[in-house]
């Protein structure tokens, strides 16, 4: 028997018992034959079985095709096998940011438990995505996961596309990021309704949904019904004709929870819960991993799992058959096809003998033993009269390694000689070549470039070290001037606001070229929108995205008082329709107007509204949970509760702006120094909450809070 386990293949061998230990080389072969890799299995004394490994990289290790024992030229000294066998390679994505405070908050944290025995994980090395998706892919993952991630860079969708025609597996979870995503989504087996299904919500249930049985096409088909298991939210699937043939798994409703849709020779899978224990407890259950491992165990086409269990029954031909030498022969001869049933391991006889069954596309391997068979010694009492003999011959070794060392000292001999008779050890001929490497090495010396200290640091990183040691507030250069200055003017009055009246002194105010500058020096970025500005490339968006995957903020202000967000009763300006522009190539999740007991209206100045040079639109935010679906005032938030992204249409900066002698530039609408004030204090409660996060919503200042308001 075999495993492939994290740290090589663990192999398992039965013999018969007996009173002395033995230690026995094992060999692993690829599919033509050649040995790849080695180990050893030491048996007691009086052992039946013993346990060895063979230790190998995860690429080698995939590619065994059969582990014998060296030396024993037999059919039941050999181990075939299959895709079942294979470890796969797992990438793991996510629509946030790991927070290693809070890891059960993370998308990825019950996913990678999940998966960590069974998978060898990887994960991307930065948050842009259209920088990971191809190095993921680079690296042939069987298995694609992607946890709530809504919107994925343009110009990923054909590599994706490209990977699961042929061969890969793309798993995805639900989660607010995808509820808002289009409904064309192409990486998607089924078309969604928008928005989420949640309990108490529109569309709802009246009370949690446990799982029902799970239909006979589900690979989850023969596993028990849980009752534990309940979901409160999911995203719905629209109905079509084809949906109950691409359902794994359904709600006792009747919706499904898990669906799949075959491209090519690959496949995706949707789970419509989320990842994390938010939606439902799956995420938190044995189920869980059970399901996941068999998702993944589809991802290689062809044969039966590697305990012996079919998904479905099916029929195989013979493919390569094992002969009595232990070597796979192309020959089947009249042999019968393999009848593969769920549940029933298939056991070698003389229609179907030991070999490979299926074809080159995929295959599953059938062995001359059983899984954990016991061997017996035959019992001859009953056998009469008769003659014991050793097998004829002797044991052969192979002279190749011994011919092969004796001629390459042969050929040593032969070029010393031919050496010697050319002069080349001559007493004048050694003298010279001593001088040309004395000359070589004073060369080097004289021109060896000066020592390089630490503090020799370049230009671009003092200027990071800068930005480092002091807090800056930074905004996105637009490319038009009059733009631009206003918003390094709002931004330098709103960091002389801050010094005056709160102890954080920012430095001065910093532009940045979102295609090139480095966005994760700054806690939050300004980004004022104008539709007459060239558009952003979309590498430069795809680093905004991985800006706010990481934990940063943007402040979008189409400075025009709309809403930003949609229609009002006069239309949309082009400021707005250039932000939905942006926004349709960005990651974001479900927005809402900043609530009245949000964390923004207390963190410094108790507000009611966040002003600019208008007062008309509110600032939207990042959707939160709703608090009555929670057991406490105080839901637990991946982040420290920081919102990724922030929209208003109020022009901040313009209200921010000041000149050298500190005189406002520009009036606010309608005339009116308190609002201009409150704007001063919404940039003051902005700041305070990318800094401090979401620790004002601790019940202990309710008090402090309801004595200010009562004053």
């Amino acid at each position: 028997a075999t495993s492939n386990e994290s740290g090589g293949v663990a192999v398992t061998a039965s013999r018969l018992k007996t009173d002395d230990g033995r230690s026995l080389p094992i060999v692993a072969f690829d599919t033509r034959g050649r040995a790849i890799a080695s180990g050893t299995i030491d048996f007691a004394p009086g052992a039946a079985t013993a346990r060895g490994t063979i230790e190998a990289p995860f690429e080698l290790r995939n590619d065994f095709a059969r582990i014998g024992i060296e030396g024993a030229a037999t059919a039941g000294a050999q181990h075939l096998l299959d895709d079942g066998f294979r470890r796969r390679r797992v990438a793991l994505l996510s629509g946030e940011a790991r927070d290693l405070s809070q890891p059960l908050l993370s998308p990825l944290y019950y996913i990678n438990r999940a998966l960590a025995p069974y998978a060898d994980l990887i994960e991307p090395r930065q948050n842009d995505l259209a920088v990971a998706i191809p190095e993921l892919l680079e690296q042939r993952p069987s298995v694609l996961i992607m946890a709530d991630i809504g919107r994925l860079p343009e110009e990923t969708y054909p590599l994706l596309a490209k990977w699961i025609e042929n061969g890969g597996t793309l798993i995805r979870f639900a989660g607010p990021r995808l509820a808002a995503a289009p409904a064309d989504d192409p990486l998607v087996p089924v078309t969604l309704r928008q928005g989420e299904r949640a309990l108490g919500g529109a569309l709802s249930w009246s009370e949690p949904q446990p799982l029902a049985d799970y239909p006979g096409n589900s690979p989850f088909a023969g596993m028990a019904r849980p009752t534990d298991i309940l979901v409160k939210r999911q995203v719905l699937a629209e109905p079509t004709a084809d949906l109950a043939e691409r359902t794994w798994a359904n709600l006792a409703d009747g919706t499904p929870l898990v669906t799949t849709a075959v491209r090519g020779t690959g496949r995706i899978v949707l789970f419509h819960v989320s990842a994390e224990a938010t939606w439902s407890n799956l995420p938190i259950s044995g189920h869980f991993v059970e399901m996941l491992r068999r998702s993944v165990q589809l991802s290689r086409g062809g044969g039966i799992a590697s305990d012996g269990k079919a998904v479905k029954a099916q029929t195989l031909p013979p493919y390569r058959l094992l002969n009595a030498d232990g070597v796979l022969i192309a020959e089947t001869g009249n042999v019968r096809p393999l009848e593969i049933v769920p549940g029933k391991p298939p056991v070698a006889t003389a229609d179907n003998p030991p070999g490979l069954y299926g074809s080159e596309d995929g295959f599953t391997a059938l062995n001359l033993l059983p899984r954990d068979a016991e061997l017996k010694r035959i019992d001859m009492t009953a056998a009469g009269p008769h003659t014991s003999e050793r097998l004829t011959g002797v044991e052969s070794w192979s002279l190749k390694p011994a011919l092969m060392t004796i001629a390459l000292l042969l050929l040593l001999a032969d070029a010393l000689i031919v050496l010697f008779m050319g002069g080349v050890f001559s007493r004048a001929r050694i003298a010279r070549a001593a001088s040309a490497i004395i000359v070589v090495l004073a060369g080097a010396f004289v021109l060896a470039p000066p020592h390089a200290f630490a503090d020799d640091a370049r230009p671009d990183d003092q200027r990071i070290l800068e930005r480092l040691d002091t807090t800056h507030l930074a905004y996105v250069v637009t490319g038009e001037e009059d733009v631009d200055r206003l918003s390094e003017s709002g931004l330098r009055g709103l960091t002389d606001f801050l010094t005056y009246r709160t102890t954080l002194e920012p430095g001065a105010p910093v532009g940045l070229d979102i295609t090139k500058d480095e966005l994760s020096l700054y806690p939050i970025i300004y980004w004022p929108i104008s539709a007459t500005a060239p558009m952003p490339s979309p590498q430069a968006v795809s680093r905004v995205d991985a800006y706010m995957r990481a934990g940063g903020t943007v402040l979008f202000d189409t400075r025009d008082q709309f809403s930003s967000l949609g229609s009002s009763s006069n239309g949309t300006s082009q400021n707005t329709e250039r932000l939905q522009a942006i926004l349709g190539n960005l990651d974001i999740p479900p927005l809402e107007p900043v609530p009245a007991d949000h964390v923004l209206t207390k963190a410094f100045y108790l507000l009611t509204n966040f002003p600019g040079r208008y007062t008309g639109s509110p600032l939207w935010i990042e959707a939160q949970l709703d608090n009555g679906e929670e057991t406490s005032n105080r839901p637990a938030r991946p982040g420290d509760g920081v919102t990724p992204i922030m929209i208003t249409g109020n022009d901040l900066a313009g209200a921010w702006a000041v000149d050298s002698n500190g005189v406002a530039l520009l009036p606010t609408v309608p005339p009116d120094e308190m609002q201009r004030e409150y704007a001063f204090r919404s940039g003051v409660n902005i700041m305070m909450y990318m800094l401090t996060g979401n620790y004002k919503a601790d019940q202990v200042h309710v008090p402090a809070l309801l004595e200010r308001l009562g004053q």
